[in-house]
């Protein structure tokens, strides 16, 4: 598929049309507060709904219960196995790429920084780790699973800010289009997806083909449950990397309030990391992952750990010969990063489940006007956009 900017421009004039009309429901009929009560009982996949639940949310779990029909539940096993092996280093670049280039979207920042509950970046981030756990653990999609109840819930917290947005006339969709657009939700599918790989090839992990390829499609089957529709998202990372050059040349750039969420986001770092030496690798690994540009405008500190932190894909080479070279160190390894990100997400979320809910009014200051073979290495799409 060709993406073009009149493609792209489509894209924004178009939302979520099951979770809007379900989210509109529940405030005119003054139901949010019963809903979000009811909806914290709902944590596992087929569990029965609770008595009490509104009809018009009962209608809507009832119609996201179950996956795409066209899933190709094989590639999702070659997912969760590319996870295991990389968890970590996964974890890493959702937290020091994936949510900076987000925040590298000003309107994208307003829009995180629009309610309450994303006012605090742990919050933020253990939401993210959580539905990332939940998405690679066996049988994600079956009856018990904690997946697809949170991805139900993100998707109404998405539908509810467009609604406030619109409702309270504080988005000019003539100029922006509708708020977390369908653009702006590929946007997003493409940096958990295609920017955490380009974030493991930079730090030198050693990646197959059939896993990276794997792993991005298993974030096109979280994008289908989270109302993105299939009709003009990317289905292969070629088609992934003219999209998100596209995408990125079309909205980034520097904003106040991106600049104050990746304050929030290092401070929250230099917070899990022990004592104050280490400190400035979370910059460092900002910069190294983002790129010079996208850091100055996020006033990304610099430190001598620029430097440092470029000898990480070397240091991460040794491990693999490990790996590769003894089922002792391999199995070591992979203990270690579980237990690395078990530790991260533990320090995120204070020990507590997160609980996805609608918020009932914005922030009052907020407006705008792999286990295969080490063969078939993969390497990134080349770049299509020229800066």
């Amino acid at each position: 598929m060709t993406y073009t900017e009149a493609s792209m421009d489509s894209l924004r004039q178009a939302g979520d049309e099951l979770a809007d009309a379900t989210v509109a429901a529940l405030f005119d009929r003054g139901e949010v507060g019963k809903f979000n009560t009811l909806m914290r009982y709902v944590s596992t996949a087929g569990a029965p709904l609770p008595d009490g639940l509104p009809d018009i949310a009962r209608d809507y779990l009832q119609a996201t219960s179950v996956p795409p029909t066209w899933v190709d539940w094989g590639e999702m096993e070659k997912a969760r196995l590319f996870f295991i092996d990389n968890n970590v280093h996964i974890s890493t670049a959702l937290s020091f790429a994936s949510m900076p280039a987000c925040y590298a979207i000003p309107h994208v920042a307003r829009l995180l920084s629009a309610t309450h509950g994303l006012k605090y970046p742990s919050k933020r981030m253990a939401e993210t780790g959580q539905f990332t756990v939940y998405l690679m653990q066996p049988g994600a999609f079956e009856a018990g699973s904690r997946f697809i109840p949170a991805a139900q819930k993100v998707r109404l917290l998405h539908a509810s800010i467009r609604h406030h947005l619109k409702r309270e006339n504080r988005w000019d969709t003539a100029a922006l289009g509708v708020p977390i657009c369908q653009e702006d939700m590929i946007g997003g599918q493409m940096s958990f997806s295609l920017l955490v790989l380009d974030s493991l090839h930079r730090l030198g992990i050693h990646m197959s083909t059939e896993g990276a390829e794997a792993y991005f499609y298993a974030w096109r089957v979280v994008g289908a449950m989270l109302g993105v529709g299939q009709d003009a998202v990317p289905k292969t990372l070629e088609e992934a990397r003219q999209f998100f050059d596209l995408y990125m040349i079309r909205h980034m750039g520097p904003s106040a309030e991106g600049a104050n969420l990746t304050r929030q986001l290092i401070d929250l770092y230099e917070e899990v990391v022990p004592g104050t030496f280490f400190d400035p690798i979370v910059s460092a690994l900002i910069r190294h992952l983002i790129g010079g540009t996208c850091a100055d405008w996020l006033q990304v500190p610099r430190s001598s750990w620029d430097t440092v932190v470029k000898a990480v894909p070397h240091l991460l080479g040794v491990l693999e010969t490990i790996e590769d070279h003894s089922p002792l160190g391999a199995w070591a390894l992979d203990r270690l990063g579980h237990l690395t990100t078990i530790f991260e997400l533990s320090s995120l979320t204070r020990g507590r489940v997160m609980h996805y809910a609608i918020p009932e009014q914005l922030k009052k200051d907020y407006g705008i006007s792999d286990t295969v073979p080490r063969t078939h290495r993969w390497t990134p799409p080349a770049a299509t956009v020229t800066c």
